[in-house]
């Protein structure tokens, strides 16, 4: 495994100075071409490129991990999570109801790989040969898709490349991935009035899906954790841990599966990196989709 630095032109400005001026700086995309990335590298990337950072340089952490159907996976470390940080108000959709939950540490002890978008209906078609959605558009998230068929997709998927390593993120993974580090309402910080540039959601999205990627990502690389469509994740819905969890996957059963990150017909609230809601797994829905996980040790 090795991670390659390219240096690309970009449009941020740096410290560099040239007959007075300020410089362009350099872009430095590293580039892993094979998993697993250890955690080891993952902790040297990260500290290297925050010095990198605080010098002006513009930077990304680019997974080569695309597969045949042109699906990006962007690396992700292991660590841990706070949730929640303070108290939030957490509107319990089936229950019409706020609730709050204390602080407690959520671990992720393995890295894992995670979709850079959501899943489009391009992709879904190169595997079910079908487009559910209800917003067309070869871009655009699919939708109108249930937990169950999301199974049955992943399983062609595996058989398609010839491997068993695809599967949805774990509620867990997935909010370790979408909070990125912060430990802020959104993944950008608390202020709601930032969130359109983050994320398609009741105010800005014209009642409709939008192409995958359009919007600014999380610090992980990851687009559209907030808003466009929910996701669907692995987990049965239940009460979340009241104590602190090490790689949580949730109850054994249950009546519903879970959903994250909220969507376009959604506000602001329901799109923060904490809130969770629940949706019957045989359901579909015009503004649920799914982005897939795999373990490195596939």
């Amino acid at each position: 495994m090795r991670a390659m630095p390219t240096f690309v032109k970009s449009k941020a400005a740096g410290p560099w100075q040239s007959k007075g001026q300020r410089a362009l700086a350099p872009t430095i995309a590293f580039r892993v071409t094979e998993p697993p990335y250890e955690l080891t590298m993952m902790r040297f990337l990260t500290m290297f490129l925050s010095l990198l950072a605080l010098s002006g340089v513009a930077f990304s952490i680019q997974a080569a991990d695309t597969n045949s159907i042109g699906m990006e996976f962007v690396p992700i470390p292991a660590g841990s999570f706070k949730r929640e940080r303070e108290i939030e108000e957490q509107l319990n959709i089936r229950r019409g109801k706020a609730t709050t939950t204390p602080e407690r540490t959520v671990t992720i002890s393995k890295p894992f790989y995670l979709g850079k978008y959501e899943v489009t209906q391009e992709q879904w078609h190169a595997v079910m040969d079908n487009d559910p959605a209800k917003f067309p558009g070869r871009k655009n998230p699919v939708e109108m898709v249930s937990w169950d068929e999301v199974q049955l997709f992943i399983s062609r998927l595996n058989q398609k490349e010839e491997t068993n390593k695809y599967r949805l993120p774990t509620e867990a993974e997935w909010e370790y991935a979408a909070r990125a580090g912060t430990t802020t309402k959104y993944s950008f910080g608390d202020d709601e009035g930032r969130l359109g540039r983050y994320a398609w959601y009741w105010d800005n999205s014209g009642k409709t899906t939008h192409p995958v990627g359009q919007k600014q990502p999380n610090p992980w690389g990851l687009y559209d954790m907030h808003g466009n469509v929910w996701e669907w994740v692995q987990d049965w819905y239940d009460d979340y841990p009241k104590s602190s969890v090490t790689d949580p996957r949730g109850p054994s059963g249950g009546l519903y599966r879970v959903m994250r990150g909220g969507s376009w017909n959604f506000s602001a609230p329901h799109l923060s990196s904490a809130f969770r809601g629940p949706h019957s797994p045989e359901d579909r829905s015009g503004f649920i989709g799914f982005r897939l996980a795999f373990s490195p040790s596939h």
